[in-house]
């Protein structure tokens, strides 16, 4: 399997083919969220990376752009960004928050409820995934 950098347009077309394997697979009832990420630093490229997450329905959908509507935005660095949804790293997350390199707009109390709730078996599955395509 092809490693990419995670967020460049191949990483994304690979990360869309897995998400696209479990479309017609019944998700489990987890916690929904739906964030913008806006992204600084990417080592491939010199401007900000706009990108979202979607986890309704079970799923886990990473796609470059933004959505309309969200619970939450959040800008933050590529290195925190790649630990906390490849990684699975919640306490860079923490960190980065505590040291103000996570920037948070919309419903705080989501977005960390949704960081502390244990992943179902199909996240997990997608996660694990993403990890194999991640350079």
């Amino acid at each position: 399997m092809a490693k990419h950098e995670f967020l460049s347009p191949e990483w994304i077309s690979a990360a869309k083919e897995i998400q696209e394997a479990y479309s017609d697979k019944e998700a489990e009832a987890l916690l929904e969220v739906t964030m913008n990420l806006t992204v600084t630093d990417a080592p491939f490229r010199e401007t900000k990376i706009e990108a979202y997450l979607d986890a309704r329905q079970g799923k886990l959908a990473i796609d470059l752009g933004r959505l309309e509507t969200t619970d939450v935005n959040v800008t933050l660095d590529y290195e925190t960004c790649k630990a906390v949804l490849i990684d699975g790293n919640g306490d860079a997350a923490l960190q980065a928050f505590m040291t103000g390199k996570i920037l948070v707009e919309g419903d705080v109390a989501k977005l960390l409820a949704y960081q502390t709730t244990p992943p179902s078996g199909m996240q997990l599955e997608i996660t694990e995934q993403l990890r194999n395509i991640t350079e």
